[in-house]
């Protein structure tokens, strides 16, 4: 969250009461100190209650009185060009560093410095630039996915305007080598074109990428596995890693509907609670986050 020395604030920390007293105390104290310094709410049970934290959970946020313009434009920078930066404040020390960071990294704070990683920490390949495509792409974005786009075919790859994505140019088996996919990576398969869907298939597969789904029927999918036993140099490990029909079951017809049901579907593969025989009982990470004051 932002906030200006005339009250304009932009952002949020909690989308709750924590908001409106971090403000009032800033604009009545001041921004006095330059140096980073940490406050803490949900001390108690009935503060925790006041600000509406569950469970009479806390919540401790990092101030940072006068941010290094600079340094935000240098960020800012990095992650436009869909890499990964980590940047470091350490308490009552001015300024930040910021160095280079990978998808593996994630936000730690010792009580004396946090870190926090900017930019796309996960990979979407899509295959055929259609409207499922449309859809699917924008809402990847929104949950921190780098976007690319493949369709060798010059009708649809002319259409396709969705901002923020890159469009790789090439076939689709040379894209996914290109791409060279790790475990932050998915590749879903929706030209509705077997050799096109099955040449980027036939290279994911073999691939970590932690997601590789292709749209189709029931019957479209148990043909193609056959075909990739059969005429593709893979096991039958590596297709049974394949998601097809794409997609979790929520009874998708529309493209935005389908788009969500794959996203929806990538999500809990990469949250660790889609098996073959369906989602796993997991408790939300506020429930499981909550601990007696």
């Amino acid at each position: 969250m932002a906030l200006r020395d005339d009250g304009q604030v932009q952002g949020s920390v909690s989308g709750g009461c924590i908001e409106a007293d971090l403000i009032e105390r800033l604009l009545r104290e001041g921004f006095a100190s330059s140096e980073p310094y940490a406050v803490k709410y949900g001390v108690t049970q009935d503060e925790a209650r006041r600000f509406g934290l569950p469970c009479g959970g806390a919540m401790e946020l990092v101030i940072e009185p006068w941010p290094d313009l600079a340094a935000l434009e240098t960020l800012s920078a990095v992650v436009e060009r869909g890499e990964l930066a980590r940047r470091t404040v350490v308490m009552g020390q001015e300024g930040c560093t910021i160095t280079a960071a990978s998808a593996a990294d994630s936000l730690s704070w010792d009580d004396h410095a946090l870190s926090t990683v900017h930019g796309p920490a996960w990979r979407l390949l899509i295959i055929g630039a259609g409207q499922i495509s449309s859809y699917l792409a924008p809402m990847a974005q929104a949950l921190d996915y780098q976007v690319f786009l493949c369709d060798p075919r010059s009708e649809y790859a002319a259409e396709w305007q969705v901002p923020g994505t890159r469009l790789l140019p090439g076939m689709p088996d040379d894209v996914v080598l290109e791409l060279n996919p790790d475990a932050h990576t998915a590749v879903v398969a929706l030209t509705h074109d077997p050799k096109l869907d099955d040449m980027a298939l036939l290279e994911a597969l073999k691939a970590p990428a932690f997601y590789v789904g292709a749209l189709g029927s029931s019957l479209n999918n148990r043909r193609r596995r056959e075909r990739l036993l059969e005429h593709f140099d893979l096991t039958a490990d590596e297709v049974a890693r394949l998601h097809g029909p794409v997609g979790l079951p929520i009874g998708s017809r529309t493209p935005p509907e389908i788009a969500l049901a794959v996203l929806a579907e990538m999500t809990a593969v990469r949250n660790g609670v889609w098996s073959p025989d369906g989602l796993r009982p997991k408790r939300a990470a506020a429930e499981a986050g909550c601990r007696a004051a």
